[in-house]
């Protein structure tokens, strides 16, 4: 996640807002903007997972120091917003999209073939509140929070084949509480809107081996996914 947080840092801190804010403009682009009941858009952005383990009975490789290990990768999303005005600081908003991603992971206590390369495409539909400041010129900055669910379309849970043929295997359907921040830039024809969020998955993810006793799932009491997504939003 530390290449897509570099990012993050990188965009948020290249905008212009320091500029804008303490220069005095007063050129005010859609001034009515956020007084509509309804708006829409769409968005393009970035994202990387990550899995986190809770085991039954922790006993870490001794060379590792851990049983599993996870290289997350930079992966793409893009979707539609939906926004419905609920007061002047507050909207609910719907942001479904589809998510693809790539995790490559490494079972340190397993013998022989222990490598996947764990290819994910997911439906994914947040529902989210979005808290919002008193705007500034045309800046407006703004924490989100909120629940979500997704159908993950490259889940091989209905598989036959587990980790002993080569497979992992995780459910099709989670649920997450998702937390974030950004801020509405109001351009001249519309609204351009930077945010970062993190997505912490609620139930358990990790479709177990047939064997109750495999090397490869039989330890783990619980397996959910994190991710850090950063939008890029146009409504």
């Amino acid at each position: 996640m530390k290449k897509l947080l570099i990012i993050a840092i990188i965009i948020f801190g290249a905008l212009p807002m320091q500029a804008q804010l303490f220069s005095g403009e007063n050129v005010i682009n859609n001034p009515n903007f956020d007084k509509q009941r309804w708006s829409w858009g769409y968005f393009l952005g970035f994202n990387t997972y990550d899995f986190n383990f809770d085991y039954i009975n922790y006993q870490p490789s001794p060379l590792t120091g851990k049983d599993f290990s996870v290289d997350n990768t930079i992966g793409f999303n893009v979707g539609l917003i939906g926004n419905m005005r609920l007061s002047e600081h507050l909207d609910l908003r719907l942001e479904p999209g589809v998510a693809f991603n790539r995790i490559n992971f490494q079972f340190f206590k397993a013998d022989g073939d222990s490598f996947r390369e764990i290819n994910s495409t997911y439906v994914h539909v947040p529902l989210l509140l979005k808290f919002s400041t008193t705007r500034i010129n045309n800046f407006k900055p703004f924490v989100v929070g909120g629940v979500s669910t997704s159908l993950n379309l490259s889940s091989n849970e209905n598989n036959p084949d587990d980790n002993f043929e080569g497979q992992f295997r995780m459910k099709t359907n989670s649920y997450y509480y998702e937390i974030g921040f950004g801020v509405d830039l109001y351009m001249f024809y519309f609204k351009f809107t930077p945010s970062i969020r993190g997505v912490f998955a609620i139930n358990d993810e990790l479709v177990r081996d047939d064997d109750p006793n495999s090397r490869y799932t039989g330890n783990v009491d619980k397996m959910s996914s994190r991710a850090v997504f950063i939008n890029f939003t146009f409504q």
